[in-house]
């Protein structure tokens, strides 16, 4: 597959994540994708790994989404990574901010994955399930 057509799923997976399209964000990715959760070191593989975090995702995450920004999209063969601050506002009225890069990196037919760089609080929040399935990188 070209780079422009990697870039445009890449962009294509974003915008499916970001209007709670499961099939569509699923859709994006290689049969086998891995996630990296960053700087904590763990990861996930696979599909089912990939419908458990966006299940949880979906459901949970994001509806405590207040707002987002994207800060910066970097583009290069390996992927395409993209620097958001999410504002959100939980069900008793406290609010955070946080930092996080997110590279959707580029397999050889789809996106072969993600590593996401966040706090800990974060990830563990975005996650869910998933981060605690997740397994130490290396």
């Amino acid at each position: 597959m070209d780079l422009e057509r990697l870039i445009a799923l890449a962009r294509k997976h974003a915008e499916a994540e970001g209007g709670g399209d499961m099939e569509g964000t699923l859709g994006t990715l290689q049969r086998d994708p891995v996630y990296e959760l960053q700087p904590v070191g763990l990861a996930f593989r696979g599909m089912a790994g990939a419908r458990v975090f966006y299940e949880h995702f979906f459901a949970s995450f994001q509806p405590l989404i207040a707002g987002y920004e994207l800060r910066s999209e970097f583009v290069s063969e390996e992927g395409v990574a993209q620097e958001y601050v999410i504002a959100l506002r939980f069900p008793d009225g406290r609010r955070e901010r946080h930092p996080v890069l997110g590279i959707l990196t580029f397999g050889s037919e789809a996106l072969s994955g993600e590593r996401v760089w966040g706090s800990e609080r974060l990830l563990r929040l975005m996650f869910g399930p998933a981060y605690e399935q997740a397994t130490p990188i290396g």
